[in-house]
């Protein structure tokens, strides 16, 4: 008796189970990018096929995928459905981007439906987030999102990418064959190693030092954030200078710079810390600042301009060449893509378990965390103080948060 009782509440059980796993069928769109700025896209055909054997049903603007080398029947035979109207793709339910959208994309959208994209604020528009507030639309950022480390699993991705990138755009910029100083990055026997100072001691600047230390450079690292200058030189050794930000410290430093990396993460942050001006004047004539943070308004005085709509993305002041690109890994795009359809695919098979955007945004906190329009009303402070709007808790949307 004893036993049939347990059985039976076993099957019960197991039944309560099946009931709970809501699997829900949404359709994701993928439009084509402006592919002037924007080479990256959201997801390969690889994760398409995926999400197709996960319930989803799949559009691709047609021509999407050429800037990553897929074609059209890559993703085609894929399961992707390849349509011509950028209209019809934004009558999906989750829009998945890498620009930010804008007021003609959003009006395309049917109401209360879903976009994902970066945050790049100065792309941003007042009159897109009217429009979203006017449709309640769900506006997502990748940066905002956090796993249970409490760091964006796309900005270390990203970051990861840009940091080993910079060096190697560094090495082209100091060459003779693009009008630099005609100088090795790194070192040989008998000539002093090229200096090289990055500024933030997170993923990016971790990377890009251990690149630039197998070359041979003479590296200096600064942040405020003791915890990560203690990081970074556990994993690269003593052989690496740090330091927090010091103004006379960073003055002798600048002075004796080849190159200079800005990679400080500004996003969901208080304090901003830029580099003046008067620091970039005392550089040496034909030195070089990359900037990986442009799509978060720059780490430099000198390169907050280039956020503006035409702005050259590589210019001099003061004699010290300036790499300004929105975002570097989209010089890399088919390996950045494929980064981020990693991280889509176990996001997305999550959601359809759970039975669409607003109940995965209800089971787990740190999606909810990504967004910043939740059904037309601001949810995050860093963007709304960005806007000048009032801000909700999104948990007033998200019953049992």
């Amino acid at each position: 008796m004893y036993e049939s009782l347990r059985s039976t509440q076993f099957i019960v059980r197991e039944l309560l189970l099946q009931v709970d796993k809501q699997s829900v069928s949404l359709i994701i769109g993928i439009p084509k990018e402006n592919q002037h700025v924007e080479k990256r896209l959201a997801i390969t055909p690889e994760t398409t096929a995926l999400l197709v054997d996960a319930g989803y049903r799949v559009l691709v603007e047609a021509d999407a995928g050429l800037t990553i080398n897929y074609s059209n029947r890559y993703y085609a035979d894929s399961g992707a459905e390849i349509v011509e109207s950028k209209a019809e793709v934004f009558q999906a339910d989750i829009i998945l981007k890498i620009l930010p959208p804008t007021p003609q994309e959003i009006a395309l959208m049917k109401p209360r439906s879903s976009i994902f994209s970066f945050l790049q604020l100065h792309l941003i528009a007042s009159s897109t987030i009217e429009l979203m507030a006017e449709k309640r639309i769900n506006a997502l950022a990748y940066e905002l999102i956090n796993d249970d480390n409490q760091t964006s699993p796309f900005v270390t991705a990203i970051s990861e990418i840009e940091g080993a990138c910079s060096i190697s755009v560094a090495s082209e910029l100091l060459s003779n064959a693009h009008g630099g100083k005609g100088i090795l990055l790194g070192g040989v026997p008998g000539i002093s190693p090229t200096e090289v100072v990055i500024i933030g001691a997170g993923v990016a600047g971790t990377v890009a030092a251990r690149a630039a230390l197998a070359l041979g450079a003479a590296i200096k690292i600064f942040d405020n954030d003791i915890s990560k200058l203690r990081k970074i030189q556990h994993e690269l050794g003593r052989t690496v200078f740090t330091s927090t930000l010091q103004p006379n410290v960073l003055r002798n430093v600048f002075r004796s710079a080849d190159v200079v990396i800005g990679a400080m993460q500004y996003v969901n942050k208080t304090h901003f810390y830029r580099i003046s001006t008067d620091l970039i004047r005392e550089m040496k004539k034909g030195s070089l600042i990359i900037d990986l943070r442009m799509s978060q308004g720059g780490c430099f005085e000198t390169t907050m301009e280039a956020c503006l709509p035409n702005h050259p993305q590589v210019f001099e002041r003061f004699g010290v060449l300036h790499f300004c690109e929105l975002s570097v890994s989209s010089r890399v795009a088919r390996t950045a893509s494929i980064a981020l359809s990693n991280i889509f695919i176990s996001m997305f098979t999550a959601m359809a378990d759970s039975g669409g955007v607003g109940q995965f945004a209800r089971f787990d906190r740190g999606f909810a965390g990504g967004f910043y329009m939740f059904s037309g009303k601001m949810v995050n402070a860093y963007v709304g103080n960005h806007f000048n709007m009032p801000v909700s808790d999104i948990g007033l949307f998200l019953p049992g948060l």
